[in-house]
């Protein structure tokens, strides 16, 4: 099948990479044609494991194109995806003027019945809005269809080539055939292709990932209240998850969600909610303790080494939102760094893969080790913030050498706090109480 896959951020890419993998001839279009000239070599911008290879084979291949001529790729293409960006507006909702760019480009480029998709996460009734757009520049038939993405960020990858399942939305039985098609190699475990109207597979996504965001601060919120209570909060989790109409996923407390997706999703599915008078107070509560979560984290530290942070040097590792991607957005490291440097600390960080997603926001403002144990020399405590497989099982030897103090603040509870308090280690976790916090208390806010 020929496609053309407009946008080449991380959804974009991952899916023209994707459906090129399946045999299909793919042109992703973009404007930025530095960008576009490196994809073409090989060079990629976002880290995703398992994606470069895949991208190098299938341009060598001839299957994967790239191009900065929108007009031409639909004009070849029988489905034409629409992934550009869909930035938080002010007020919470999702701007959608690059989408409705594209609808107008391609309503200009249409020379023939085409297939349009909204992959980019859209509200409810962004279909009917882009139907709307494209009919007003052309008489030629065509359908729009929405296919909200559900890619996790670090294995997205294998998300896209098999997927648990595909939602298409469609009111056209013409377009859900053609869908159905495109996506029949990627299902062949007999997961399903899930078929709905376009306004239900808009709310899909946006119940799907706010439902998630609601577990993640509902477990932190209970770890919360273990800490006040004396509770461990990693025995009570796997009480809870024994269970199995509970589970374990999503139910890990830490930092709160971050990433492009989560945070996003969540203020426009309520900013939604209130444009059509509808209370969503579930939802509203878990964007309110994801942003607390941060804030706990900080004052913890603060309890520890006082309000005036002056003269202190705190080691972190981990900066982008999750392992095994350079994604910065939302990202737990930028709140916690931005206070403990207005406290007047200064801040050593080491990442495996985010650096040059950092340097923009913090620039020299905080120093970046290259590797996890040099930044330690001399920090006054090592905070751990994002759990990448390399932080699970330190030499904790080395890292009590280090430091000037042997106290670590883990906001992804990853050790073992026996371990730990044998080796001489001030160990804080989120949803446990550390007995030998000093007295005092200052907030982070103040």
């Amino acid at each position: 099948m020929k496609i053309c896959v407009i946008g080449t951020g991380y959804v974009g890419l991952v899916a023209g990479t994707c459906f090129a993998e399946m045999g299909n001839d793919v042109i992703c279009v973009d404007k930025d044609t530095t960008k576009l000239d490196k994809l073409q070599q090989g060079i990629i911008p976002i880290y995703e494991p398992g994606l470069e290879p895949l991208i190098k084979s299938n341009v060598e291949e001839n299957r994967l194109k790239f191009s900065d001529d929108l007009d031409s790729a639909v004009k070849q293409s029988q489905v034409c995806f629409i992934a550009v960006g869909t930035p938080q507006g002010e007020d919470g909702s999702a701007d959608l003027q690059y989408v409705c760019q594209v609808a107008e480009s391609i309503g200009k480029a249409i020379n023939g019945y085409k297939v349009i998709v909204d992959k980019s996460t859209v509200p409810v009734g962004t279909a009917e809005k882009v139907h709307n757009i494209i009919k007003s520049y052309t008489n030629y038939e065509f359908d729009v269809v929405s296919n909200p993405e559900f890619l996790k960020q670090g294995a997205a990858v294998e998300d896209f080539l098999r997927p648990d399942r595909v939602v298409i939305g469609a009111d056209s039985d013409k377009a859900m055939e053609i869908m159905k098609n495109l996506y029949s190699p990627f299902v062949r475990n007999q997961n399903p292709i899930i078929t709905m109207d376009t306004k239900s597979a808009e709310m899909v996504k946006y119940a799907s990932n706010s439902f998630l965001a609601v577990k993640i601060s509902y477990i932190n919120e209970i770890a919360n209240i273990c800490e006040k209570v004396g509770a461990d909060i990693n025995k009570v989790r796997i009480g809870m998850c024994a269970d199995t109409r509970i589970g374990t996923k999503f139910l890990y407390p830490g930092l709160g969600y971050g990433g492009s997706c989560f945070p996003k999703d969540v203020k426009a599915l309520i900013k939604t909610a209130n444009d059509n008078d509808c209370e969503c107070q579930l939802i509203k509560s878990a964007d309110i303790i994801n942003r607390n979560q941060r804030q706990l984290f900080v004052e913890k530290i603060l309890k520890r080494f006082g309000n005036d942070l002056t003269g202190k040097t705190f080691a972190i590792w981990g900066l982008a939102f999750k392992p095994k991607t350079n994604d910065m957005r939302e990202a737990p490291a930028i709140t916690i760094i931005n206070v403990l440097l207005e406290k007047g600390a200064t801040v050593k960080a080491y990442d495996p893969k985010a650096y040059d997603c950092a340097m923009p926001i913090f620039g020299d403002r905080i120093e970046y080790g290259k590797s996890a144990y040099e930044i330690l020399k001399d920090a006054d405590c090592l905070l751990l913030i994002t759990e990448w497989n390399e932080f699970r099982n330190p030499d904790f030897d080395l890292i009590k050498s280090s430091l000037k103090n042997p106290v670590i603040f883990d906001g992804r509870n990853q050790y073992d706090e026996n371990n730990l308090n044998k080796l001489g280690f001030e160990y804080y976790q989120v949803g446990k109480a550390t007995k030998t916090i000093n007295a005092g208390f200052a907030s982070a806010f103040a």
